[in-house]
C-alpha cells in the first residue's frame, strides 16, 4: 500500500504533462483561428493562461471529488461563470460581492486573456456610441489594467497549487 501523500502527489504530477500537451495543441489550433496578433509575448501569455486554467479546473475537480459529493461541483462552476467578470464586469459588481470576484479563478483567467491580448492596443473602437481606444475600454468597462499582468500570473499559478495541496490534504484525511 502506498502512502496517501505519495498517491495524491502522483495523481497531481501525472496531470501536468498531458495538460501541457493539450494546451499546446489547443493553442496551435485556436490562436490563429481567432486571429490574435502572433507575437511571442502574446502567444506565451495565451499558453500560460490556458495552461493554468486547465490545471486549476482539473485540480478543482479532483479536490471536489476528494471531499464532497459530485452534485456540489455544479454550484462551484456556476459561481465561477457568474463571477468571472464577463456577464457582470468588475466595476459593476456590488461592493459586498467583489470578494467573490477576486476568489474566482475564472475572473483571473479572463483578466489575463483579455489584458494580454488587447491591453496594449491603442486603436480606437466604437463602444456604446462613443469612440475609445481598446485599452481605455478594458480599463473603464472591465477594470483590466495591463500593468497588473504580473499579479495575474502569480494568482493564476497559485490556484492550481492551492487546489492540488487541498486535494492531497483531503485524500490523506
Amino acid at each position: 500500500m502506498y502512502s496517501s501523500w505519495a498517491y495524491s502527489l502522483a495523481q497531481v504530477i501525472v496531470e501536468v504533462p498531458y495538460l501541457f500537451i493539450e494546451t499546446v495543441i489547443f493553442v496551435m489550433i485556436i490562436y490563429p483561428t481567432i486571429g490574435y496578433y502572433g507575437s511571442t509575448y502574446k502567444v506565451s501569455w495565451y499558453v500560460y493562461v490556458t495552461f493554468c486554467s486547465l490545471l486549476y479546473y482539473n485540480y478543482l475537480g479532483m479536490l471536489l471529488v476528494s471531499f464532497t459529493p459530485t452534485t456540489l461541483s455544479s454550484g462551484f462552476y456556476t459561481t465561477f461563470n457568474l463571477f468571472a467578470g464577463f456577464f457582470i464586469p468588475e466595476p459593476q459588481i456590488p461592493k459586498w460581492w467583489i470578494w467573490l470576484y477576486y476568489l474566482t479563478p475564472t475572473s483571473w483567467s479572463l483578466k489575463g486573456l483579455l489584458t494580454s491580448q488587447y491591453g496594449d492596443i491603442n486603436k480606437d473602437i466604437m463602444v456604446f456610441g462613443e469612440t475609445k481606444p481598446v485599452l481605455a475600454f478594458l480599463k473603464d468597462y472591465f477594470g483590466f489594467h495591463h500593468d497588473q499582468l504580473s499579479l495575474v500570473a502569480i494568482v493564476l499559478i497559485a490556484f492550481p497549487l492551492v487546489f492540488a495541496s487541498l486535494f492531497a490534504y483531503f485524500i490523506a484525511r
